[in-house]
């Protein structure tokens, strides 16, 4: 049997390793916050009246976590 260097090893694994992913890297949470984004943007475009409060609606929309956690820090 023929030892392979770890140029073998990462030139027959190396595609085949990187397509197999599961969510432990982080990498779900966007799906969730962009859940919340559209959630929160229904929410403020509701209550919005003009166009510019409908851009800012949207504004605060993409950045309600950080007024969450500012809110809870302030608790």
């Amino acid at each position: 049997m023929k030892k392979r260097g770890m140029h073998g090893y990462l030139f027959k694994h190396g595609k085949e390793d990187k397509m197999k992913c599961s969510c432990r890297c982080g990498t779900c949470g966007g799906g969730i916050y962009f859940l919340g984004f559209i959630g929160a943007a229904v929410f403020y475009l509701q209550q919005s009246t003009t166009f510019w409060t409908g851009v800012l609606a949207v504004l605060k929309a993409m950045v309600w976590p950080a007024m969450l956690v500012y809110k809870l820090l302030g608790f």
